[in-house]
Formats: C-alpha cells, sequence, structure tokens
C-alpha cells in the first residue's frame, strides 16, 4: 500500500512537474542549506582559529567577510538551486534567476563593503599615532569608496530588472558635471587634501614657512589646514593654496648648519689670531648634539680681523639650537678673556690736524 502511493506521488504531475521532479528539488535545496549553514560556522571558526595565531591581517580580513555573509542570501541561492531540477515555465525562470543574482550581486557589495571597513580601521588605526590630521581625510575616503561601491550595486541590480540605465548614467553624469562646477573649490581643497595625505609633504608638528607666514602645523583638515604661528594666532590655509605654493618644512630638517661670524681687534696679535680657530674649535666639541666643521680667519673688516665658523647642530628643534649657541658663545667670551683676545666693536678714528701757528709780527 505504501510502495503504491509513493509511485503515484512519483508519477503523478504537481503544478507541471511530476513528484519525482520535486522530490529531487526539494533533495538539492536541503542539502545546499545544509552545506551552506554547516560550512559557514566551520570556516568561520577555523578562520578565527588561525587569527589568533599569525600576526597578519588577511586571515582577519577573511573572519570580517565569513561574518558578513548574509542566511537570506544563502536561503535564496539553495531555493534557485532547487528550482534548476523543476520544469518551470520561461518567465517563473527568468524571474527566480533575477532573484537570485541580485541576491549574489547584495552579498557581494557586503563582502566588499566590509573589507573596504576593516582597511579603513587598519589604516586609521595607524595613522592615529602618527598623523592624527590624516584620519578625518581618510574616514572621507572611506566613505566615497562604499559610495561609489554602493552605486556599482545598484546600477547592476536595476539593468538585471531590465531597467535602461544608459540614459539614468547619463542624467547623472550631466547632474554630476552641474554639481562638481557649483562646488568647485571645495572638491579642489578635498582633493588636495588627500594629496596631503597620499604624497605627505608635511605633517602635524612640523614648523612650516609659507611665503609671508610661518607656523606649526596644529591639523590637516578636508578643506583647510591650521598652523599655529610664533605669535599665537591660528592662521587657516585652505589646501589647494597651500599646495600651489612653495613650503619649507623645518620639520624634515634633521640637522641646523650654523654659520656664524666673530670679529677681534686690529690690535690681536698674530699669535692670538692663529690660536682662535682652535678655541672656537674647543668650544663647540665642548657641547653635545653638534659637529664641527671649520672656522676660518675670513677677512681684514672695516674695523675688525673677521673669522667665520661652521658647525653642524644635531637637532632640528629651535630652542636647543639656541641653547647650545648661547653655550659656545659664553665659551668663547671665558676663553678670549683668559687669552686676553678682545672683541672688536665700530670703532672710528679721528685725525685732527692743527694749523701751524702764525709768525709774530
Amino acid at each position: 500500500m505504501d510502495a503504491d502511493l509513493l509511485t503515484h506521488f512519483l508519477s503523478t504531475d504537481w503544478f507541471g512537474n511530476s513528484g519525482r521532479q520535486w522530490l529531487v528539488a526539494a533533495g538539492m535545496t536541503t542539502l545546499a542549506l545544509f552545506v551552506f549553514f554547516v560550512a559557514k560556522p566551520f570556516l568561520r571558526a577555523r578562520a578565527a582559529a588561525l587569527a589568533k595565531r599569525t600576526e597578519t591581517a588577511w586571515d582577519d580580513a577573511l573572519v570580517r567577510v565569513l561574518e558578513s555573509t548574509r542566511s537570506l542570501a544563502l536561503i535564496i541561492f539553495a531555493f534557485y538551486f532547487g528550482s534548476l531540477a523543476l520544469t518551470l515555465p520561461d518567465r517563473m525562470r527568468s524571474i527566480g534567476a533575477s532573484v537570485a543574482l541580485i541576491a549574489i550581486v547584495i552579498q557581494a557589495g557586503i563582502w566588499v563593503n566590509g573589507l573596504l571597513r576593516f582597511w579603513l580601521q587598519q589604516v586609521v588605526e595607524r595613522r592615529r599615532k602618527d598623523d592624527p590630521g590624516s584620519v578625518a581625510a581618510f574616514n572621507v575616503t572611506g566613505w566615497v569608496a562604499r559610495l561609489i561601491l554602493w552605486s556599482v550595486v545598484l546600477l547592476l541590480i536595476l539593468d538585471n530588472l531590465g531597467i535602461n540605465i544608459t540614459a539614468l548614467v547619463a542624467g547623472l553624469g550631466v547632474g554630476g558635471i552641474a554639481v562638481a562646477l557649483a562646488v568647485q573649490n571645495v572638491l579642489g581643497d578635498l582633493f588636495a587634501s588627500l594629496s596631503i595625505v597620499i604624497d605627505k609633504p608635511f605633517a602635524v608638528g612640523d614648523f612650516l614657512i609659507i611665503d609671508d607666514y610661518l607656523g606649526s602645523v596644529e591639523q590637516v583638515g578636508l578643506k583647510t589646514t591650521r598652523l599655529r604661528s610664533l605669535s599665537g594666532e591660528q592662521l587657516v590655509m585652505s589646501n589647494t593654496d597651500l599646495l600651489s605654493s612653495r613650503i619649507r618644512n623645518y620639520g624634515r630638517m634633521y640637522e641646523r648648519r650654523v654659520v656664524f661670524p666673530l670679529g677681534v681687534t686690529y690690535q690681536t696679535p698674530r699669535d692670538l689670531l692663529q690660536k682662535i680657530p682652535e678655541i672656537i674649535r674647543e668650544s663647540v666639541e665642548s657641547q653635545d648634539r653638534t659637529r664641527f666643521d671649520r672656522s676660518h680667519f675670513k677677512a681684514y673688516g672695516a674695523y675688525s680681523l673677521d673669522f667665520e665658523t661652521v658647525y653642524f647642530v644635531l637637532a632640528a628643534d629651535f630652542n636647543i639650537y639656541m641653547d647650545i649657541q648661547q653655550a659656545i658663545n659664553l665659551a668663547i667670551h671665558e676663553r678670549f678673556e683668559e687669552a686676553g683676545i678682545e672683541f672688536a666693536y665700530p670703532t672710528q678714528t679721528i685725525f685732527v690736524e692743527r694749523e701751524a701757528a702764525e709768525a709774530p709780527a
């Protein structure tokens, strides 16, 4: 009796398909669901275990992708896979394929979006310590990338639904040109900000001289860059104007070359003149973070015998340079006092010629 019922069910036509076809379709759907919902947690657990053992970011990205897989997309694909065993009208077959394709496109968009978020998170974490001002620019870059991604996904879905997207894309292009013309200055500053982030001509904390302006970089924003001047006020400059100017970045100066003159009186004996370069060299080398280059009797000045000294301060900080220069000046002054050498200063010698007294009458 049971065998007769099973034979009757398998041979009977149900909505255009035999019972056998319905049974095969149900088996294929069940198998696909089982594989999907068993494989997903298994692969996620394996990837998570691998991520804990390694220091690379790719396995963490794989975990993020598996976690973002939507169950609805798996169910839709499983039912479409099972429907392949059925004989369906062309329109219904087309609708099923469209639904499955839309689910795949959306799921692919979710995967790519998750990878973009993961990459942006990694970059922001690294930048937050070294260059906090670039974090905002990277956030905007990620937002623009996700906007482009979902725009492409939307166009693919509309095209799959039979909607002519050529006219839509053309309209969006014309509208985009109009918007770009209206906000071209803002877009110029935005792309200049991205250029600063990528090219890194300067970073937060660097001391810049830009034309007649100078100050330390406080923030690199999407539209403007803010500097703090030596007198305390804040300088706000658009990123476009900033990149079009000549920038002198003292923050990238790893050592400072110092040239300073020194003059002694013309009455200084020749044997003391010969000792002056050595005195200056010893005074420079007695300071930490310096590298002596040269010291020479350079020229006969208007009122002094001129020496020129060159040395390097092995630090970019201006205050450190001034402290070292002050110590060198004091050391030279002390050595000159001990040796009896006098510093020259502007003097004038006036010769008065008296007329001869008139002879007595």
